[in-house]
């Protein structure tokens, strides 16, 4: 059976506050630059589901390892296309978030 996002994030940072602790490595990811904040001011990080701090925890973390940056994962979706010179395209890329832009690098990859 598989586990619900509360017991996940237990066994990943503990059983004690595992929610702030959970936010806070998202947070830490976040603010190396792999992301743009697309949270109106009023939202923040602790009103969205475990599941999806999980998932964007998860997402954040291999573009980290793999590119270092987003732009390191747009530069990799642009050469993977060879449009490297399309700088219209490059731009919609910047806008688009992070985890789509990794969904669309894995698609590429395979």
């Amino acid at each position: 059976m598989k586990k619900s996002p509360l017991q996940q994030a237990q066994d990943r940072f503990g059983t004690e506050s595992t929610k702030e602790k959970l936010v806070a490595a998202v947070t830490k990811l976040a603010e190396s630059g792999l992301w743009i904040d697309r949270l109106s001011p009023e939202k923040s990080l602790e009103n969205v589901s475990n599941r999806k701090l999980l998932h964007l925890h998860d997402v954040l973390s291999a573009v980290k390892d793999q590119f270092k940056s987003r732009d390191g994962l747009i530069t990799a979706i642009l050469e993977a296309e060879k449009r490297n010179k399309d700088d219209g395209y490059e731009d919609r890329l910047k806008g688009q978030p992070t985890p789509r832009l990794w969904d669309h690098f894995r698609n590429l990859a395979n």
